[in-house]
């Protein structure tokens, strides 16, 4: 038995900021632990140093850049096992690809219509841009659930099937009403800023890249701070890091909260009370 923190009364251990800090971006992969639950302790002990309230997961382990449709579903398994304890700290976004689009949506049915998740995370299978995507942001739409999309514009070239804030744009373009998260703002954040600028149901998320100045006040000027989200990365990335790029950023304490945690909430809020949950 893990000993009991102050977690298990759904208050963070240590409070080092002033905000509620809602991290949208975590996995169980870079974390040590022999089993999906052991790594989500560890997680959330390190959420606890940090102050932060509550940590979204998704991905288990080992990861495939195109994974089976088996695998889809053994992953899924995973983050349910990871957030069967801290129900109270942590919520899950189901791991779906255009490449399996039954199996998806079986998984989207089974995890976050039926189950505790809720949203769905897209990787690097297929792109975004392609409409065999389709009935996946159909049916997550349908249960107002959060969509995020890693997204990259690397420099030597993505790789086969990864997206880039273009490809998002392109989906947007097709699902105009549906919120849709641009994961790591491409990596190349100026140029993702731009790319999703005039699309107001695009979100861009923080995470991942050094916390490099510049980076979150180009984003509240370009696209409004209620359109930034704060994510680590966690554990590819450690929280610290990721904190620093909005605790150090030149910003109103309005806009600060809004970014560490009341956008997500508020993205969040039809299916978490459709679920029975407050944030």
């Amino acid at each position: 038995m893990r000993a009991r923190t102050a977690t298990d009364q759904g208050t963070a251990a240590t409070d080092p900021t002033p905000y509620r800090v809602w991290d949208l971006h975590c996995h169980l992969s870079g974390v040590e632990g022999r089993t999906p639950s052991e790594r989500m302790a560890r997680l959330i002990a390190f959420a606890d140093r940090m102050g932060i309230e509550r940590i979204l997961v998704f991905m288990g382990f080992p990861w495939a850049t195109d994974p089976a449709a088996d695998d889809l579903r053994r992953q899924n398994d995973q983050v349910l096992e990871a957030l069967t304890h801290w129900n109270d700290r942590a919520l899950g976004l189901a791991y779906v690809s255009p490449a399996h689009v039954e199996t998806s949506l079986d998984e989207i049915n089974r995890c976050v219509r039926d189950g505790p998740m809720v949203g769905i995370k897209l990787w690097v299978a297929r792109r975004c841009s392609d409409p065999a995507i389709d009935p996946i942001i159909s049916l997550t739409h349908e249960l107002n659930a959060l969509t995020f999309q890693h997204t990259w514009l690397k420099a030597g070239g993505n790789l086969p099937g990864e997206s880039s804030p273009e490809d998002l744009v392109t989906l947007s373009r097709r699902f105009p009403d549906t919120p849709l998260v641009c994961g790591h703002t491409g990596g190349d954040w100026e140029r993702g800023i731009r790319m999703v600028r005039d699309h107001p149901k695009i979100f861009i998320d923080l995470a991942g890249s050094d916390p490099t100045a510049g980076f979150v006040e180009m984003a509240v000027r370009e696209l409004g701070a209620d359109r930034v989200l704060y994510g680590s990365d966690a554990g590819g990335r450690s929280f610290a890091s990721q904190l620093a790029k909005v605790l150090g950023a030149e910003l109103a304490e309005e806009d600060r909260r809004a970014i560490f945690g009341g956008n997500l909430r508020r993205l969040l809020r039809p299916i978490l009370a459709a679920k029975g949950l407050h944030p």
